[in-house]
């Protein structure tokens, strides 16, 4: 018995690196991709249509259509079965995945594109934004907006809440990092501006630190950006490397390293690995005919999900036996 252990191992390890081909879940260009839970994400794209998948078996759970046109944004409700999605038809709907395949609520408030979704931490409130310039405070129970501001020429690309705080983080085309006080939505604090659009945004679990991404092309701009949320807000290091637009960032779980990391995935089809604290790329995953990556989400504690223009979505492992790997280990 003692012999075959190795063997045994040595087959494990290669099981664990077999790619799979699961049924994909959208027919088109996927555009996002987030976890609803350790083993289902929401995701959509140019064909119109949300989708629950489980990633770990391979199976569409359900498909939801009502958006007239692509969607640009979902957002998932924290230990819930409820998630949003916005669409390029500037309409933003609420979905239960144990409800009725028809939207729960329809939210319409935004003359343009809707291109940021953040839930509040309690779940009472979402924050919506837009290329209009203005983002939108709407009360989940009721469906009603509740507050509204606008800025001139701050054309959003993406929000996110911070854990515990009543504070939103916002992106920008006027390559800026804003912080919203959600309580009567008012700018609180507008970080340096950076050469590039801010395409991207992301807060820490613990909620001291974001990560913001610039678009670029050939290497200028491309890169990522710590900064310190707390009293200083001062930028903390950046992440330079890839060749194209970096479309989103992602802090990934302490349980994966000693060190803290993050990840960013870029139209150069490449999703890297860095050490948060130096800066330094530890790992890069190169999806050859991917095309442009869009979009990036922790799925685990070792896996991720990141979505792409060609090939839908791609199941990433996180590898620790032979130094930090990261695998493709299945696509769908």
């Amino acid at each position: 018995m003692l012999l075959l252990r190795p063997d045994e191992i040595i087959e494990e390890r290669i099981q664990t690196k077999a790619f799979q081909e699961y049924s994909p879940a959208h027919m088109d260009t996927v555009s996002v991709v987030a976890a609803l839970n350790s083993d289902l994400c929401v995701s959509g794209g140019k064909d119109k249509t949300v989708v629950a998948y489980n990633w770990k078996t391979g199976n569409v759970v359900k498909r939801f259509k009502g958006h007239e046109h692509e969607i640009t944004k979902v957002a998932c409700i924290p230990k819930s079965s409820q998630f949003f999605s916005a669409s390029r038809d500037r309409m933003v709907m609420m979905w239960d995945l144990h409800g009725s395949s028809q939207p729960r609520q329809q939210l319409c408030g935004h003359a343009m594109v809707v291109t940021g979704l953040a839930v509040s931490p309690d779940s009472s409130q979402l924050c919506t934004g837009s290329r209009d310039n203005t983002l939108l405070l709407w009360d989940v129970v009721t469906g009603q907006s509740v507050e509204r501001a606008s800025v001139s020429r701050n054309v959003v690309t993406h929000l996110c809440w911070v854990p515990r705080e009543p504070y939103i983080l916002q992106t920008s085309e006027d390559k800026t990092l804003r912080l919203w006080d959600s309580r009567g939505l008012q700018v609180a604090h507008m970080f340096p501006a950076k050469q590039h659009i801010q395409t991207y945004c992301e807060v820490s679990v613990d909620g001291h630190k974001c990560i913001s991404c610039s678009n670029g092309f050939g290497g200028e701009g491309c890169e990522a950006t710590l900064w310190d949320l707390r009293q200083t807000r001062n930028r903390i290091c950046e992440y330079k490397g890839h060749f194209q637009t970096v479309a989103s960032c992602v802090f990934l779980p302490r349980a994966l390293a000693l060190m803290p990391l993050i990840a960013t995935s870029s139209h150069d089809c490449k999703v890297k690995i860095w050490n948060q604290d130096t800066g330094a790329c530890l790992f890069t995953l190169s999806l050859d005919g991917s095309g442009p990556l869009t979009s990036l989400a922790v799925g685990d504690a070792i896996s991720l999900l990141c979505a792409s223009f060609n090939r839908g979505i791609h199941l990433l492992r996180m590898d620790h036996s032979q130094g930090l790997e990261l695998q493709e280990v299945a696509a769908f």
